[in-house]
């Protein structure tokens, strides 16, 4: 059975994916239904053994080939949340869980709603908390090579 067959209620999965224009700035490059798998890397091994807690407390410091996972919530407001507009040298998986936010490219912008998920390949970008509720985010962010002129958060 084809993962698809399960989405007869909802469809299936929105994703929305940032990269780089012809002009190194940063932008949406894919915004649609997803097939199944939302995105996939070729590479990286990961330790799975031991009994450590390996969870803490949030900063964007990332060791060399290792991942973060966390849920953020955004309150609303008018302006750009936290650091604003910024770039790691990760990928980011991020599911939205409640409320809506706008991812903000320096191209342009898209509303996002629970169920969406976006996939951001380290380029400039800020999220911007509109409604009236606030947003809660699944993220997953993974060590990546630098892209466009790199990281603005460390």
């Amino acid at each position: 059975m084809a993962i698809q067959e399960n989405w007869t209620l909802s469809g299936p999965p929105r994703r929305v994916v940032t990269g780089l224009d012809e002009n190194g700035q940063s932008c949406i490059i894919i915004d649609g239904p997803s097939d199944g798998v939302i995105w996939e890397t070729a590479q990286i091994p990961v330790d799975n053994s031991g009994n450590a807690d390996a969870g803490g407390s949030f900063s964007f410091q990332f060791a060399t080939g290792g991942t973060k996972f966390f849920i953020a919530e955004l309150p609303p407001g008018d302006g750009l949340f936290g650091p604003g507009m910024h770039a790691s040298n990760t990928i980011d998986y991020i599911a939205i869980l409640r409320g809506e936010v706008v991812l903000v490219t320096e191209q342009g912008e898209t509303k996002l709603c629970p169920g969406d998920t976006v996939v951001d390949r380290g380029v400039l970008h800020g999220w911007r908390c509109e409604g009236p509720d606030p947003v809660a985010m699944a993220i997953v962010m993974v060590d990546a090579q630098p892209v466009g002129p790199g990281a603005t958060v460390s």
